[in-house]
C-alpha cells in the first residue's frame, strides 16, 4: 500500500513539474525593448530617481538588442504629507501621504509624445510611539506608493512604447 502511495505522489509531482515548462512571466524584461537616451527629473529628486533607476535597470537588460526603441523620459514627482487624524489635545495620530507623479515619454528621434500620464496615489499611516518607528512607517508608505507608480508605468509602457 505504501509503495502505491509513493508511486502516485511521485507521478503527480512529475506531471505537475512538466506542466510548468511553458511558463513565461507577463512583464518579462524581454518585452520591454527600449533604452532611455535622455531623462529629466522635476520636483522631488529622490523619488524621481527611485522611479528612474527601476526603469533604467529594465532598459539596460536590452542594451544589445538592435530592435530597441530610444526614448526620453521626464519624471515630475510631488509628495504631500497631511495630518488626517488628531486627538482632542491637537496631537497628530495619523498622516496621509499623497504622491503625484507625471510621466512624459517621448521618442528620442522624432520627439513625438508616446505617454503623458499622471499617477496620483495616496496612503495613510499611523503615528507610532517612537519617532523612529513613525519615520520608518512613512518611508515604507512612500516606497509602496513609488512601487505602485512604477508598476502602473510599466503597464503604460508595455501598451504604448513596446509594440
Amino acid at each position: 500500500m505504501k509503495k502505491i502511495t509513493v508511486l502516485f505522489v511521485s507521478l503527480f509531482l512529475i506531471i505537475s513539474l512538466n506542466s510548468c515548462n511553458g511558463y513565461k512571466p507577463i512583464f518579462s524584461s524581454a518585452k520591454f525593448k527600449f533604452e532611455i537616451a535622455d531623462y529629466s527629473i522635476v520636483g522631488d529628486k529622490k523619488l524621481g530617481n527611485m522611479i528612474f533607476s527601476k526603469l533604467n535597470n529594465i532598459s539596460r537588460l536590452n542594451k544589445n538588442d538592435p530592435d530597441k526603441e530610444s526614448i526620453t523620459i521626464t519624471i515630475d514627482v510631488t509628495k504631500n504629507k497631511n495630518a488626517t487624524v488628531k486627538n482632542s489635545a491637537g496631537k497628530v495620530l495619523e498622516y496621509k501621504i499623497n504622491l503625484n507623479t507625471n510621466i512624459i515619454v517621448r521618442d528620442y528621434l522624432t520627439n513625438k509624445e508616446k505617454i503623458n500620464q499622471n499617477f496620483d496615489y495616496s496612503s495613510s499611516y499611523k503615528v507610532q510611539d517612537q519617532h523612529s518607528e513613525t519615520v520608518k512607517s512613512e518611508n515604507t508608505t512612500v516606497e509602496n506608493l513609488v512601487e505602485k507608480t512604477y508598476q502602473d508605468l510599466l503597464i503604460k509602457i508595455s501598451e504604448s512604447v513596446v509594440k
